[in-house]
């Protein structure tokens, strides 16, 4: 009998994108029958694009179907919120301003903005170069209050604008409470002691509008407001009027709390002035002598541009063209406040705003909202449940764990996570939280049995198990809550002749001979420690060991000395490597990208996360500026509002670097002027490697655009940077884009970077 050999083919493997890619066309016909999407490109409406032809700046061909895809959703399909999900630089500020004034077209009337603080002139100014005849509201200032004052009046007189409205608040300020103390009168009360039968008489806290005297749950009196709670107080006394009713008073035992006494009206334009560039102490008291405090408090609290164009008694202009495009550009981001006073904006809005007042809330860096327990996250929970309908716009939607999405979805549409049984339990969310967490995410249980432990009167096994997140989001929640309500719109989207190339390039460097040998050293030593830690279960060491694995290499121009967080004790030590005129090789590699590009016309951002005692920005700059690279830094005590300015303003005087840690400048400024941008470490932010990569690749941009990547070879850095690689692709599998495989969404050896790292330095 002839054998016959065994031709069975292995399976061919083909990647999912691939797999998309060969079938797309077929794989879209099924979706479509089975699950219509609200909107096709032929879907368009004519009205609505008459609306955005009608605006100042006409929007690209892909935010204009991104706008009519999202109002399609909110006005045709009824849902309470949208997303668009736009990659940074695709112009969401654009889309979101295109989109509000479509929906007040549509009848919803008014449009609330919530977005980082030192975005909100940015928002305002932007709105004014949009949409004609708009009218802008800012409230950020210490004037907000005084503003929602005017507010509440328009909405009882029932005085509708006759142009379009805007609010901005920044997300700071919708959280911020207010300073407030009691408010009693006082009344005389008089008797006799029970306890002595001495006559006493005496002045005890009442109520001011009842006169009723105060007395807490003991029916005790208090004379003065030291011993009282420290929470606000209302009457609670019971009155009975003529016809036998009974009516509570209820009035309120506190107010509102000014900071500071009020200064003189002369005392604020004076201050107000002096934080304009170009005008000291001097240059004040004489703009005040010559035109006096009443005309200028006037331009400052109202119009401020016309202060720029102040003219003197013999018809000459204040200030020069210089210094009036300076004032202008810092006018356009400050706020001058000639009163006082402070309350938190959405309580305002929610107590004394009718529901539904505002038609759209647009809420920027939708991201930022994720947390739980935060005040901004809260506040935001209050803003979307008084707003008709709800744009959330973010360019990270999910940082890589499935409840990053479960509060920011509770808040913009409760009712669909209602729906699916997401709900208060005993006052509290932690059960849905977890069980979202169980159907869409992933959750892993560890089981840990150790055999062997004696007890009083037997031998047994000790178990005890514990419950851990892990990053990723499934397929069904996808489909769920993401697909549905979201808009996706990818830079490439926008077409080839509005942006130029972006290249990203990983720098490898190597280590010196010393350098690199006392590496290996302290990464074996604390390897060593934190092995034995974490086999008696201490996980303690975790953060402190990988953190100085990643920093010294940065840091070796000092000696490093690294100790236990609870004792104390010296784990590890480094000698000095370098002195401070030295060059570490990733500085030598830093200093010769810097020259090349400055040879070629280009600026370049130089992001390093270290600051503190483990300063690594004054370094550069000192390094950078013997180089003959004029070079500065920013600080966080540039307050946010700012730094847009203060680096235009570097920019006007020559700046060849900017060195700045990356979190400042993560969200919203356009830092076209630096086409070339360098990371001397990223972190383990996934949220800001991604943000602050794009910068400066936005639309405006008319140079090729490079991102460097620089990192140590054979180190702690280049696994973190993998790494981050890795939980960048699962974050992705909610933006639109699809991993090479399918599994790649659940990533079910998914563990945050900081573990995953340490993991792998075990391993060696």
């Amino acid at each position: 009998m002839t054998a016959i050999a065994n031709t069975q083919a292995e399976p061919a493997v083909i990647s999912l994108s691939a797999f998309v890619q060969d079938f797309g066309n077929a794989l879209r016909d099924a979706v479509d029958q089975q699950n219509p999407p609200v909107f096709h490109a032929e879907d368009t409406c004519p009205i609505r694009d008459a609306v955005m032809d009608g605006l100042l700046r006409a929007p690209f061909p892909a935010q204009r179907e991104a706008v009519q895809a999202i109002t399609a959703l909110l006005v045709d399909q009824g849902e309470k919120a949208g997303i668009i999900n736009a990659e940074m630089g695709t112009g969401k500020t654009m889309m979101a301003i295109c989109a509000a004034a479509v929906m007040q077209a549509e009848g919803f009337q008014r449009t609330l903005v919530i977005c980082p603080p030192h975005l909100v002139y940015k928002w305002r100014r932007e709105i004014k170069e949009t949409v004609p005849n708009a009218r802008v509201w800012v409230l950020n200032g210490a004037d907000t209050l005084a503003r929602l004052l005017q507010l509440r009046e328009l909405v009882k007189t029932g005085c509708n604008a006759d142009a379009p409205e805007y609010f901005v608040m920044g997300r700071v300020r919708m959280r911020m409470g207010y300073e407030w103390q009691h408010a009693f009168s006082h009344k005389l009360i008089s008797g006799r002691s029970s306890d002595t039968d001495e006559f006493y008489a005496h002045k005890v806290l009442a109520c001011p509008k009842c006169g009723t005297v105060y007395r807490d749950a003991e029916g005790n009196t208090y004379r003065s407001e030291k011993g009282l709670p420290d929470q606000r107080l209302a009457c609670n006394h019971t009155h009975v009027d003529e016809d036998g009713a009974e009516h509570v008073c209820g009035e309120q035992l506190w107010t509102l709390l000014r900071k500071e006494s009020l200064k003189d009206k002369r005392k604020l334009v004076l201050d107000g002035l002096k934080q304009l560039p170009t005008i000291g102490d001097k240059t004040a008291e004489r703009l005040i002598a010559a035109f006096g405090e009443d005309m200028l408090g006037n331009m400052l609290s109202d119009n401020i541009h016309e202060f720029t164009n102040l003219m003197d008694d013999s018809g000459n202009m204040v200030f020069s063209d210089r210094q009036a495009e300076r004032m202008e550009r810092s006018l356009a981001k400050m706020e001058f406040s000639l009163g006082q006073g402070g309350y938190q904006p959405t309580e305002f809005i929610k107590r004394h705003l009718p529901d539904g007042y505002f038609g759209t809330l647009v809420v920027d860096e939708a991201h930022e909202y994720k947390n739980g327990d935060s005040a901004q996250g809260q506040a935001f929970g209050v803003l979307a449940a008084k707003a008709r309908k709800v744009l959330l716009l973010t360019g990270t939607l999910m940082g890589g764990y499935a409840d990053d999405l479960f509060h920011l979805l509770w808040r913009a549409n409760p009712r669909r996570m209602i729906e699916d049984g997401y709900k208060y339990r005993n006052r509290s969310l932690g059960g849905a939280v977890m069980g979202f967490m169980r159907d869409h995410g992933i959750l892993k249980d560890v089981f840990k049995t150790t055999s062997g432990g004696s007890h009083k009167t037997s031998r047994g096994d000790k178990s005890s198990q514990r419950t851990s997140k892990a990053p990723g989001f499934g397929p069904t929640g996808i489909c769920r809550f993401i697909l549905p309500y979201t808009v996706f719109l990818k830079l490439k989207d926008i077409g080839q002749d509005v942006l130029p190339p972006y290249r990203e390039h990983y720098v490898e460097v190597d280590m010196d001979g010393e350098q690199r040998d006392a590496y290996d050293t302290l990464s074996t030593d604390l390897t060593a420690v934190m092995r034995k830690a974490l086999a008696k279960g201490d996980t303690t060491l975790l953060g402190v060991v990988l953190n100085a694995l990643l920093r010294w290499p940065e840091t070796c121009f000092r000696a490093e000395s690294v100790r236990h967080p609870r004792t104390g004790e010296v784990l590890a030590s480094a000698l000095q490597q370098y002195t401070d005129s030295e060059l570490t090789p990733k500085e030598q590699r830093l200093i010769d990208l810097c020259k090349a590009e400055k040879a070629n016309g280009r600026r370049v951002l130089v992001y390093t996360s270290y600051t503190g005692k483990q300063d690594t920005a004054h370094r550069l700059k000192t390094l950078l500026s013997a180089a003959g690279l004029k070079t500065d830094v920013l600080r966080s005590s540039v307050s946010t509002e700012q730094r847009e300015d203060w680096i235009l303003d570097r920019v006007d005087r020559g700046i060849d670097v900017l060195v700045c840690n990356p979190e400042l400048v993560k969200t919203g400024l356009d830092l076209l002027e630096f086409p070339v941008i360098a990371f001397m470490q990223t972190g383990y932010s996934v949220y800001t490697l991604q943000q602050a990569a794009r910068r400066s690749w936005r639309i405006g941009q008319k140079l090729d655009v490079d991102v460097y990547f620089l990192g140590y070879a054979n180190t702690a850095q280049t696994a973190c940077l993998a790494l981050m690689a890795e939980k960048i692709a699962v974050s992705q599998s909610t933006s639109g884009d699809m991993p090479d495989t399918g599994l790649d969404v659940l990533n079910p050896n998914g563990d945050s970077v900081e573990v995953a790292l340490a993991k792998r330095m075990l391993a060696k």
